[in-house]
């Protein structure tokens, strides 16, 4: 018999064993698959394509395929019925592109593909319940250059909503990416990453919610404007003529530590139960003020950047950093203001302005009438 029908492996106790190639179709699927999977890692190791992750392609169970929780890709039912039939009548073409974590592997590219080899029968009886994942590189698993990652696969195909990848570019920035860094690792042009990371705010103030003047503060999440992300504090850019602002960069604003900026409620609360909350906190006066002092006294660095931001409505910016406060809800359930009374409106702005002259007071600064705390800085991004 050929020398070339034996094979010598290192099992997963680490023992080395002498495989006969002929013997593998008389073992188990299973076992089948794992001895393959052993010898393609045997042979990668010493192809010189190693560095290539497509040069080995693994048999994974389908269980131990997990998605990402960042993806912003979208593929309509019709693309996904062609991508189900296509997988039917040519089979796995492109393997799902993944990384090891906790004993499972997390889709970095074709979560459509995995879902389809997942649930449909027919398909997934012929995979034997099992997916084809290539791993990425050890030196690209940290979640920014995942990201990144799962981008550059997705751009060239599908449809990115405008509010995931607005959410994505923010996320790599948080991570002190550059705007050069971002755009190079995204394939974006350097307004399209300004706009992306600019557009959060601004596309919720033209939903089919009609704000008020005195509670839509769709600007705040404008004012994480690119370079008071960056570590560095000496750089900023000037959005207005106000001379007396502060400034202080994200890492150190206590707002976005109590999930200011997030897009979900906490603790597995729904939507409406967010905004209800927001309601019940502004409709309560007295506890509304108990809270309001406890954002200007113990949120000394988000109360300078926001509040000596004139061109910012600032006592929406009160209401909602007490929101964060009190419950870790986002600023993104502002819409809670608008279930209270006309009369419930005007006492919550009231104690608002009431304490934002008080912290205005505090600080050595002139204190403002309700039209003034309101003003706001449209900011064109097209």
């Amino acid at each position: 018999m050929s020398q070339l029908n034996f094979l010598s492996l290192i099992n997963e106790t680490g023992i080395k064993e002498t495989i006969n190639l002929d013997d593998i179709p008389t073992y188990s699927i299973n076992e089948q698959i794992e001895i393959i999977n052993r010898i393609k890692i045997k042979l990668h190791e010493i192809s010189p394509f190693k560095n290539e992750p497509v040069d080995c392609v693994l048999w994974i169970e389908s269980g131990k395929v997990i998605s990402n929780d960042y993806n912003p890709n979208k593929v309509a039912p019709p693309e996904m019925e062609l991508l189900k039939h296509s997988i039917d009548a040519d089979g796995f073409t492109q393997p799902i592109v993944s990384w090891p974590q906790n004993g499972n592997y997390e889709v970095i590219d074709g979560f459509h593909r995995s879902r389809i080899g997942k649930e449909c029968e027919s398909i997934n009886s012929r995979l034997k319940n099992y997916l084809p994942l290539t791993i990425i590189k050890p030196n690209r698993s940290e979640k920014d250059n995942r990201i990144a990652s799962t981008i550059r696969h997705n751009r060239a195909r599908g449809k990115h909503q405008i509010d995931a990848m607005s959410d994505i570019v923010i996320e790599l920035k948080r991570r002190n990416w550059s705007n050069e860094k971002v755009g190079k690792e995204l394939g974006m042009d350097a307004d399209e990453v300004l706009r992306l990371t600019q557009i959060t705010g601004l596309t919720e103030m033209f939903t089919d919610q009609e704000f008020s003047n005195a509670w839509d503060i769709g600007a705040i999440n404008d004012e994480i404007h690119e370079s008071e992300l960056l570590i560095d504090e000496n750089i900023f850019i000037e959005q207005s003529d106000n001379t007396d602002r502060i400034y202080h960069t994200w890492e150190k604003w206590e707002c976005y530590k109590s999930g200011f900026f997030e897009t979900k409620p906490p603790n597995k609360m729904t939507d409406d139960e967010a905004k209800h909350c927001y309601k019940q906190l502004l409709s309560d006066i007295s506890l509304f003020e108990s809270v309001l002092q406890k954002v200007i006294t113990e949120w000394p660095n988000s109360c300078e950047h926001n509040l000596t931001n004139t061109s910012l409505n600032r006592i929406a910016w009160l209401g909602q950093a007490s929101l964060a406060y009190h419950s870790q809800i986002p600023a993104h359930y502002r819409t809670g203001y608008h279930l209270l009374t006309e009369q419930q409106k005007n006492d919550a702005d009231n104690s608002a302005l009431k304490y934002l002259n008080k912290w205005l007071e505090n600080h050595n600064m002139e204190i403002v009438e309700i039209e003034n705390a309101k003003s706001q800085l449209m900011v064109e991004l097209y």
